[in-house]
């Protein structure tokens, strides 16, 4: 016997509707009421108030098919979002639309060796040319995201990535920015974010698993947007796989961060970081890779299938989406990660069946992973303002 639907409130129902359309990219009143398991009479009442409060547009588009609806619901592309995206680089400050366009882009270069007094005033300099900008274009922002490596779940401070004092920074932008709502997050949320609002077919609908190889190795479980935990931040990358492996950033050694992650690739392949960077996807092909170091490099990717295999039996799913430099290798190369998956202890796609996909890398496109997660908290409170979504 099926149990009965929990009923929604007003802000979890706009925001089924808000969140089906920022990760759609539109749709017409008759799909979108199955989407979001509304009757058309009661969507229609809920898009009349989203229209007049100017957060969604409705335009003449003909169906792709006889006799079907000519309305096409989307977001409207004038609600404008802020994200500033913390890297190993440099802060990314940018200005954006729900639809993911982007209007205005800084990046604030960080010191050699960072405090967190030269990273207070590395964001001070980022707002401030984000208030200058939105002042001179009076542009009034409607959300606010902020994206910074290794943010706790739990704690904001000690930071072991880059040092950051995010009660600092939440006052700076309370100071700026009074009347605008500010979330901040972990960069894995902002990335799975962003794939999951922006990338075109991506292969998940429902509770996964994504997984982020970038400068780190971190995971975030994806599911219901409407619910307050829909985002979770996990730790993958510090499972230790012998204590005589390399020295890893966190202070231990041997973990699969240290193997797997984008300097210890670099390091692996002989050439320096920047220019991995640089060669983008084409990397691949462009760096000759001995037999010898493909042998190694297929060995590390092992051991990152078996960190997240292990993951999955802390909590299972059925799907895992992975993205960054796995993505961008031969099959005969990934088949290594997939492998160490299937071999984790009542893991893998014959025990759990598990679904395994890999999505193109996001790293370097900042601050639109910031922008995203924006959008993606803006959709999720409805629209409506902070205050109001509490008393929901």
């Amino acid at each position: 016997m099926e149990m009965p639907e929990q009923p929604r409130s007003r802000r979890q129902t706009r925001a089924a509707i808000l969140t089906h359309l920022l990760q759609s990219g539109g749709s017409f009143r008759p799909p979108l009421a199955k989407s979001v398991r509304l009757s058309e009479a009661s969507l229609s009442r809920i898009l009349f108030d989203l229209k007049a409060e100017g957060l969604i547009e409705e335009v003449r588009q003909p169906a792709p098919y006889v006799g079907g609806p000519t309305g096409l619901v989307s977001l409207d592309g004038s609600v404008a979002l802020a994200g500033l995206e913390l890297t190993g680089q440099w802060l990314s400050v940018g200005v954006g639309g729900l639809t993911g366009e982007l209007h205005y882009t800084e990046r604030v270069p960080l010191p050699a060796k960072p405090t967190v007094e030269s990273v207070g005033r590395v964001f001070r300099e980022a707002l401030t040319l984000l208030r200058d900008w939105t002042r001179r274009r009076r542009v009034r922002l409607a959300q606010i995201g902020v994206s910074v490596p290794g943010l706790g779940r739990l704690s904001e401070f000690g930071n072991p990535i880059i040092p950051c004092d995010i009660s600092r920074v939440r006052g700076l932008l309370g100071e700026m920015f009074a009347d605008v709502t500010v979330e901040f997050t972990n960069s894995v949320v902002a990335h799975a974010t962003f794939h999951r609002c922006r990338t075109e077919n991506y292969p998940f609908s429902g509770a996964h698993l994504f997984v982020f190889v970038g400068q780190g190795v971190a995971g975030a479980w994806m599911d219901d947007p409407i619910e307050d935990d829909a985002l979770q931040p996990v730790e993958l990358g510090h499972m230790v796989f012998g204590a005589d492996g390399p020295r890893c950033r966190c202070g231990h050694h041997g973990c699969v961060e240290a193997y797997t992650s984008l300097p210890a690739l670099a390091e692996l392949l002989g050439v320096l970081e920047p220019e991995l960077l640089q060669r983008g996807s084409d990397w691949g092909g462009a760096i000759p890779i001995s037999s010898r170091v493909r042998q190694e490099l297929r060995h590390r990717l092992y051991r990152l299938g078996l960190a997240i295999g292990n993951t999955l039996n802390v909590k299972p799913c059925h799907g895992v989406a992975i993205s960054g430099w796995p993505s961008l290798l031969a099959e005969n190369d990934r088949k290594a990660l997939v492998d160490g998956v299937d071999a984790s202890l009542l893991g893998g796609r014959k025990h759990a069946q598990v679904s395994l996909a890999f999505v193109p890398p996001s790293n370097g496109n900042d601050p639109r992973a910031a922008l995203a997660f924006a959008a993606f908290c803006l959709a999720c409170r409805g629209g409506m303002p902070a205050a109001s979504t509490e008393a929901a």
